[in-house]
């Protein structure tokens, strides 16, 4: 009896995996269709349309400032909008809030847990947030620190703070936090990826999460708001995909292919009609949002074997450079419109894991595995 009915599950398994590969199959050659009719409307291309466009002069830039203070990896790293300040984020378990001109520490908040992988500045500037392995995204209300600190001592000119509690936690996330938002011109909401392959958007006074966003089939590894439209936001993931999001609809209205491997970052054009997206593949892809394709790809033309992972981009306030931060310790340079390779900034002496351009596109910082942060321009 035991062994008849072991069989008939045998055979019930071996039916199901069939039927399994042959759904695959199926959406394979959905997917090659649907390749094939983007292809036969797209009429030319980005490069081709860019052909007779003057070519940009290679980009030189230097570090500026070097922020020294972290004692492990810098995980991640936010500019202020205020172009000045920014956020960073650390293994030794502490955020530092910088004045990227002077260099001075304004702000050094010692977290509960030091496997932080995010970090964002609020509009306003009074809120810094992050998150990581402990699935949690912590709110941290910087002129409260401050005044308290003033109160204690009245001659300091800056906030640094040994050890306080967030203003809110905001739990309920079944894996890691992998990226943190505010929404554009607002504090009170902010948005989180997560390594249960969901995003979720919070009420941060409240401390409730408003949505859940679930159509992902990997963890989501970052995601990027609208320029001008905070009920749109865009999330890659471990699935090689793109998608974006409206809040109002509670459900993806776009999902882009192209990457063959990881998606570790991704953001939005300046314009907000495409956004770029950063992979373990070693590429860089732009995309259109309205065109619904890919626009162009950055990558190694004449090292083919280029086996570098992308971790991090953002464009300068133009949109025409594209910034790539690399596992090879370098950051790259490219040009959006035509794709070439217009510059390689060396500075650092271990992994770039993070990196930003300020809101006045004065000034690009990257953030790396060697503890320290590069101000550049």
């Amino acid at each position: 009896m035991t062994s008849a009915m072991t069989a008939q599950q045998q055979q019930n398994l071996e039916e199901m995996q069939e039927r399994i590969a042959s759904a695959r199959r199926d959406a394979d050659l959905l997917k090659e269709r649907i390749k094939q009719r983007k292809e036969a409307l797209a009429d030319t291309s980005l490069r081709k349309m860019a052909k007779d466009i003057p070519s940009l002069p290679r980009t030189t830039m230097k570090v500026r400032r070097t922020l020294k203070g972290h004692l492990a990896k810098v995980y991640a790293m936010h500019w202020a909008k205020d172009s000045q300040n920014l956020v960073s984020a650390s293994q030794d378990g502490k955020l530092i809030v910088w004045n990227a001109y002077s260099t001075n520490k304004l702000h050094a908040i010692h977290l509960r847990s030091s496997w932080v992988m995010t970090t964002a500045y609020s509009p306003s500037g009074q809120f810094v947030a992050c998150g990581g392995l402990d699935n949690t995204c912590s709110v941290y209300n910087l002129q409260s620190h401050h005044s308290k600190q003033q109160q204690q001592y009245p001659h300091s000119n800056h906030s640094l703070i040994a050890d306080h509690k967030p203003a809110r936690e905001l739990a309920g996330h079944l894996g890691y936090i992998s990226c943190c938002r505010f929404l554009n011109d607002d504090d009170r909401h902010i948005l989180t990826s997560s390594g249960d392959m969901t995003c979720a958007l919070w009420d941060i006074d409240a401390g409730v999460r408003l949505h859940e966003f679930s159509e992902h089939m990997g963890d989501i590894m970052s995601l990027s708001i609208h320029p001008n439209d905070s009920n749109i936001f865009v999330t890659v993931a471990c699935d090689s995909t793109a998608k974006l999001w409206d809040i109002r609809k509670k459900k993806s209205v776009q999902t882009f292919a192209g990457h063959e491997g990881d998606i570790n970052s991704v953001q939005f054009f300046p314009n907000g009609h495409a956004f770029g997206t950063g992979s373990d593949d070693s590429t860089c892809r732009l995309y259109d949002i309205r065109a619904d394709c890919e626009l162009n790809v950055y990558a190694d033309s004449v090292n083919n074997n280029n086996i570098y992972g992308v971790t991090s981009i953002d464009f300068s306030r133009s949109g025409r450079l594209l910034f790539a931060g690399y596992d090879d310790y370098s950051c790259q340079v490219w040009d959006t419109l035509k794709g070439d390779h217009l510059g390689f900034l060396a500075g650092h002496e271990n992994r770039i894991s993070s990196l930003g351009v300020s809101r006045d596109g004065l000034a690009l910082c990257t953030g790396s595995w060697d503890t320290l942060l590069k101000v550049w321009a």
